[in-house]
């Protein structure tokens, strides 16, 4: 379903990336529409797939996921077996938060969260590169984080 969005839908998914919590009768408050009709666009926006989920966003050092780390992988082949056996990996692993392929001198970019450098290491040489067709992989953990949101710019 394609959904021509006005103004008002935009000011709904910037309040709704602030706080999806948000009771719908704040929303339509926030955004000049009585409930009813704010309901139907978020149910527009939802049936249309611009709005893909609601989720908690968790502090993951509080919860024993603090220590972050971005990998690059690069396969031994870009063939689809290798890729198709990779991705199927990645998505069951929990520390994996984010897996993309990519351009450049490497196939794929995760970002994974552990408990700490003990665990990170043994999701490396126990899990990552035990996959075949993994060829080799490049670390980079952050010092500083500066920035971290999951909002889209929405225009």
């Amino acid at each position: 379903m394609r959904l021509r969005m006005d103004d008002i839908d935009r000011k709904i998914l910037r309040l709704l990336q602030e706080d999806a919590t948000l009771p719908n009768q704040d929303l339509a408050a926030r955004v000049g529409l009585s409930p009813s009709p704010c309901l139907r666009r978020v149910k527009a926006l939802e049936a249309a797939g611009i709005i893909r989920r609601y989720v908690a966003l968790v502090d993951g050092k509080t919860v024993g996921a603090g220590f972050v780390a971005f990998i690059e992988v690069r396969l031994e082949k870009q063939a689809e077996a290798y890729s198709r056996r990779f991705e199927t990996a990645m998505r069951g692993r929990p520390e994996v938060i984010d897996c993309c392929f990519v351009t450049g001198d490497f196939d794929y970019l995760l970002k994974v969260a552990v408990a700490d450098l003990d665990e990170f290491h043994r999701f490396l040489t126990q899990i990552l590169t035990r996959i075949v067709g993994v060829a080799n992989t490049r670390t980079i953990i952050p010092v500083k984080q500066i920035k971290e949101t999951t909002a889209l710019k929405i225009a």
